[in-house]
């Protein structure tokens, strides 16, 4: 399967979770429902103006601004309009750039959805997207982990791979989990399935730590 393909169902599926929920559903992007989660999709590949925001603080106030005029559109057109995908003039519509940028976003979000529900029950991820994020998580370690300045090690819970060193410094802590969870940990989110192993110190620290974007 192509990544481009896996984007597309991630994309779906994220979808799907976003009507299954409704749209004051709570979500693990703090202060943020589903409608506010579904608003953010949209302006993030349709919104290039507003898009900047996300990453660049002194364009906040408009990303936020523009984030609560689309919010405030019937739910279920922004769900379709987000299924629908990106414009064509929109980078984001380029399938490389889609691939490229699309996957973690959409699994992440899912996760963010799903998981924030009192009775949410693991996701049943197939090896091959599991494959994916593994893959990804070295080189996007630079960012997400930029406020630490320990070492990170991670290690499959799900296969016999060998570990990954992703961050060095010290002290050392290791991370095991499988491929999703640890992205999710990485992204900030605390409700995973992940054993972190070092000194006690540093452990705290990392819990304690701001990561993601």
């Amino acid at each position: 399967m192509s990544t481009s393909t896996l984007v597309h169902d991630e994309r779906n599926n994220l979808a799907d979770l976003l009507l299954a929920s409704g749209p004051d559903a709570p979500t693990l992007c703090a202060g943020w429902t589903t409608r506010d989660l579904a608003a953010h999709l949209v302006i993030r590949e349709a919104r290039p103006d507003a898009a900047a925001g996300i990453v660049i603080a002194p364009l906040a106030n408009w990303t936020s601004k523009v984030q609560a005029e689309n919010a405030a559109r019937p739910y279920e057109e922004l769900v379709a309009q987000f299924r629908q995908g990106p414009p064509r003039w929109s980078p984001f519509s380029i399938a490389s750039v889609d691939a490229a940028a699309n996957i973690t976003e959409f699994v992440v979000h899912g996760e963010d959805v799903r998981r924030a529900q009192p009775d949410w029950a693991a996701r049943s991820i197939d090896a091959e997207l599991n494959d994916v994020l593994w893959a990804r998580l070295p080189n996007m370690s630079r960012l997400l982990l930029r406020s630490l300045s320990m070492g990170i090690t991670i290690e499959r819970s799900d296969t016999d791979a060998a570990p990954a060193a992703i961050k060095t410094g010290s002290p050392v802590l290791s991370l095991t989990g499988t491929p999703l969870d640890l992205m999710l940990i990485l992204h900030g989110r605390s409700v995973v399935d992940v054993r972190i192993d070092g000194d006690a110190t540093a452990v705290a620290a990392f819990r304690a730590a701001k990561l993601g974007l």
